[in-house]
């Protein structure tokens, strides 16, 4: 399972050694520690110098939390271990001791639950990016908070202002105001961070402040499906709950990623967590610094992978994939651009689409306003246009339909032989009952067998097929015809462009004999 990790009723941080001299000097970013044939000797050197950048970050949800007489305001809750667990009487016994006024095993907290009239609070981790106070942290260590508190290495707390949050990836950004300027760490690039590399992780676990793990870059470019921009890095370097926000340092001291999800079935580190990259995150946090929101460039076309049969239907060659348009929303950059339904774009700003998932990426990344090349493959060759972007709106809620097909219909369906469907032409009665929109064009699916083409692509009635090998068909017959002559050319599959209540996508059909 994956997990976010700031986690409500995890811990205060435990005193820390006191600072350093917080002066711009004193800034932890310099000076790796030394290195014998490719090994750091000691990570006492690195982590000396950048434990003072990283903070605690304290946020409550919906007040502050009850006080119990007695007990230290700053008392820590004992950590969550896995139910059953030999560390769960542990933890409990240890922390029970060392805290003044704290109630015996059953009493106010209950059996692990938070103590009576606590209002939600969770913990996690940040660093400062600037002397002046600007903090970095996730999203979601904050989110829905009331209040906001920093905790420096020496126990200093500060309250915080919020300057901005970005959902899409995660990142929010805080300030703190500080008699004297902060000690901060600087931004690496983590493009040039390559899988094998040494990594340090700092961070608040379990609310266990000033906490370092070492590891290494176990992969790049993961899709852990967290958003549109997901391109983590992933690192065996122990993240655990109460983490997220903190940094990921190279060895120069640099840091490279923000640690944000863990995957775990118990809850604790197994040593696979992702972190954001460097190189997505300083953009985000510094536009939220400046100007409190993030502006991203926008294209306007939904998109989907090109698999080998599509491929192979488009007349593609080699590895080149790029990314296969399914639909140019009306109105947008891309359609206005002269971008169509069954482009593939392969190039966007001189830049490689390696895969669907490269292109949003990309784009978000180029400035609004700008106008830039765009190399599509169509009618079997490659076209360059230029798109003038926009910007991408705000996250809209799509409809969340989920119909039920009906199922065979009356009048006089066409049967696609070969492919295991029937269709017809979409009349107002047929409109009517598969509840399809008053402008709705193309060829309705009526039925569909079971264990043919069809069925395998997952075709329902109630779609409606729009276009057949980037040609548009309107009524039952021009599909056969569509169909048959893309078997008399020796095609072992068809494009289909199909719209369902979910949308536009493209669909490659095995054109089996007909019989």
């Amino acid at each position: 399972m994956l997990s976010q990790a700031p986690f409500a009723q995890t811990l205060p941080p435990v005193a820390a050694p006191p600072a350093a001299s917080a002066t711009p000097q004193a800034n932890p970013a310099v000076a790796p520690p030394t290195i014998s044939s490719g090994r750091p000797d000691s990570f006492a050197p690195l982590a000396r110098r950048l434990l003072p950048a990283v903070v605690n970050i304290s946020s409550t949800i919906g007040g502050a939390p009850a006080s119990r007489p007695g007990a230290r305001p700053d008392a820590p809750d004992a950590p969550q271990a896995p139910p059953g667990s030999p560390f769960e009487e542990f933890f409990r016994d240890f922390f029970n001791r060392n805290r003044p006024g704290q109630p015996p095993q059953g009493g106010e907290r209950g059996e692990g639950g938070p103590p009576q009239g606590r209002r939600g609070q969770s913990l996690g981790s940040g660093f400062i990016v600037d002397a002046s106070g600007i903090v970095v942290t996730n999203n979601h260590v904050i989110d829905g908070a009331t209040e906001i508190n920093v905790i420096l290495q020496d126990n200093t707390s500060l309250r915080a202002e919020l300057l901005g949050t970005d959902p899409r990836t995660d990142l929010a950004v805080l300030r703190v105001r500080h008699s004297a300027p902060l000690p901060f760490v600087p931004w690496g690039n983590s493009d040039t961070a390559e899988v094998g590399d040494w990594v340090l992780a700092i961070g608040n676990p379990f609310g266990l402040g000033g906490t370092v793990t070492a590891g290494i870059v176990s992969a790049r470019g993961r899709d852990i499906r967290q958003g549109p921009f997901d391109d983590f890095i992933q690192t065996d370097a122990a993240i655990n709950r109460g983490n997220s926000g903190g940094p990921l340092f190279n060895l120069q001291g640099e840091v490279v990623g923000i640690n944000t999800a863990i995957y775990s079935p118990s809850g604790g580190s197994i040593g696979i967590g992702f972190s954001i990259p460097s190189n997505l995150a300083r953009g985000v946090a510094q536009q939220l610094t400046e100007g409190g929101r993030v502006r991203r460039g926008w294209l306007g076309v939904n998109i989907q992978q090109v698999t080998d049969e599509i491929a192979e239907s488009l007349g593609l060659r080699g590895t080149v994939r790029g990314a296969l348009v399914a639909r140019a929303q009306e109105g947008a950059p891309a359609a206005s651009a002269g971008i169509r339904n069954g482009d593939v774009v392969l190039r966007f700003n001189n830049q490689d689409v390696r895969d669907m998932r490269s292109l949003p990426r990309i784009v978000a990344e180029t400035p609004v306003g700008s106008r830039v090349p765009v190399v599509v493959w169509r009618d079997g060759q490659e076209q360059t246009l230029t798109v003038t972007l926009g910007e991408l709106p705000p996250e809209q809620q799509l409809a969340a339909a989920n119909p039920q097909g009906p199922g065979p219909q009356s009048g006089l369906p066409t049967e696609i032989a070969g492919l295991g469907m029937r269709v017809a032409a979409i009349t107002p009665e047929l409109r009517e009952r598969l509840r399809l929109r008053p402008d709705q064009r193309g060829v309705a699916v009526v039925d569909v067998a079971p264990n043919s083409p069809a069925a395998e692509r997952e075709l329902r009635p109630g779609d409606v097929i729009l276009e057949v090998q980037q040609e548009r068909v309107n009524t039952p017959q021009e599909l056969n015809e569509r169909v048959d002559r893309l078997r008399r050319q020796g095609r072992g599959t068809a494009l289909f462009l199909v719209e369902s209540q979910n949308g536009q996508r493209f669909v490659p059909l095995r054109l089996t004999p007909a019989r």
